[in-house]
Order: structure tokens, then C-alpha cells, then sequence
């Protein structure tokens, strides 16, 4: 059994609070738009992290994190891009390779709207946990917390970290 502790759209800024909501977590998995490398440093240095990289992430943090990243994390087939889409609205570039081979969990970020939703069609699992930086359009900051037990994701819950201006 996995705990993860989801986040994305840092941009710059990592909420102290962040430690303490994901301080039971297992793994965390940040889904781009990290904006600085020793912000990502501070999250591995915290609990084993895996991350793709964003839109506005430099060649530092592209030199460590792929675009897109899938692994099996207990019995699910996992895929984590930044710029996904949603269910049936994916990135055109996206959506060959989750047709061709569909996850059982797809988590992306970019658009800073948290949304957890079921893609019938692909029997797939889409979570973008929406932005937890104060860079954008999003009035409130938001994690993800989730439990991988086996074949089963379970207990998922939106963590608020406050406005974005706070």
C-alpha cells in the first residue's frame, strides 16, 4: 500500500504546509510546472519523488524530469504528463498514447483546475490536482492526497492551502 501526495503548478513557490499534508505520504508525484530546481530538490530531499517536467521548467529541471513518465506503482499502470487534457478533451498529442495504451491513472496539470473524474470510455482514472503556487488564474491552492492499495485507488482527498494570494 502507497500513499501519494499529489501536487503541480508550484511555479516558484512551495507552501510550508505542504510538508506537514504529505508527511504520511509514501511518495510524492508533481505533475510540471515545478520553477526551480532546488524547489524540487526540497521535495526529494522530503519523501522519494517522481516528476515530469512543465511548460515554464528550465533545462535544469528538464535535464532531471522527463515530459512524460509512466510506471506501475503497486498494481496501476500510472502515466503522469503536465500538459494532458481531460476526459474526452485530451491534448491531441496525449490522447494517441492513452488510446494506444490506456493507464489506469492519468495525472497531468497545467490548466490549475483541480479535477478528479472517471474516462468511462478508457476505464482510466484522470487527476489534475490543480495549482498549489500563486502564479495564475486559480483563487485557491490545492493538493491531492491518494492511496494505492494493490489494484485499488482509495481514499483521495483535496487538501486547500488557501487563496492564492495568501
Amino acid at each position: 500500500m502507497l500513499r501519494i501526495g499529489l501536487i503541480s503548478d508550484t511555479h516558484h513557490y512551495l507552501d510550508p504546509s505542504v510538508f506537514r499534508h504529505f508527511e504520511a505520504c509514501d511518495e510524492i508525484w508533481h505533475a510540471g510546472d515545478f520553477g526551480t530546481i532546488e524547489l524540487a530538490s526540497q521535495l526529494a530531499a522530503f519523501k522519494p519523488l517522481r516528476g515530469v517536467y512543465g511548460n515554464i521548467d528550465g533545462q535544469d529541471i528538464r535535464s532531471v524530469y522527463p515530459e512524460r513518465l509512466r510506471w506501475q506503482s503497486e498494481g496501476i499502470n500510472v502515466f503522469m504528463t503536465h500538459i494532458g487534457g481531460y476526459p474526452p478533451r485530451y491534448n491531441p498529442a496525449v490522447k494517441k498514447e492513452l488510446e494506444a495504451n490506456p493507464p489506469q491513472l492519468f495525472i497531468c496539470g497545467h490548466s490549475h483546475i483541480l479535477k478528479v473524474m472517471y474516462d468511462e470510455k478508457l476505464k482510466c482514472l484522470h487527476i489534475n490536482p490543480g495549482a498549489a503556487g500563486r502564479q495564475g488564474w486559480h483563487t485557491v491552492r490545492t493538493l491531492i492526497r491518494l492511496t494505492i492499495d494493490g489494484n485499488n485507488m482509495k481514499d483521495c482527498e483535496v487538501i486547500e492551502l488557501g487563496s492564492r494570494a495568501s
